[in-house]
């Protein structure tokens, strides 16, 4: 499976990819039929600093792809909220899956 890396006015981190494999890697282990992932750091201006890190996954699968987006105030955090709105995405697509 492929895993792309884009940044938008964030420095590339080997650390961050590392971590990001990590967690799209056990959501393959339980979902066989994951063919690819995207995912995108970008950073924004905002007034809270709760806020601004963001981090974008999409998953390319069997039907139309899966996307997940949050904003934290770290990658790490970001990345943790997008792989779990993708587990709950994934799992619905395979109980449709498995009814027909």
């Amino acid at each position: 499976m492929d895993i792309n890396f884009e940044y938008d006015d964030v420095q590339a981190s080997p650390r961050l990819e590392e971590l990001a494999t990590q967690k799209i890697n056990k959501l393959v282990d339980k979902y066989d039929f994951i063919i690819r992932a995207d995912v995108f750091f970008k950073t924004e201006n905002t007034s809270s600093h709760d806020t601004g890190m963001i981090c974008n996954i999409r998953l390319s699968a069997p039907g139309p792809r899966l996307f997940a987006e949050a904003s934290h105030d770290s990658f790490e955090a970001s990345i943790k909220e997008s792989v779990s709105e993708l587990d709950r995405q994934l799992k619905k697509r395979k109980e449709k899956l498995k009814s027909h």
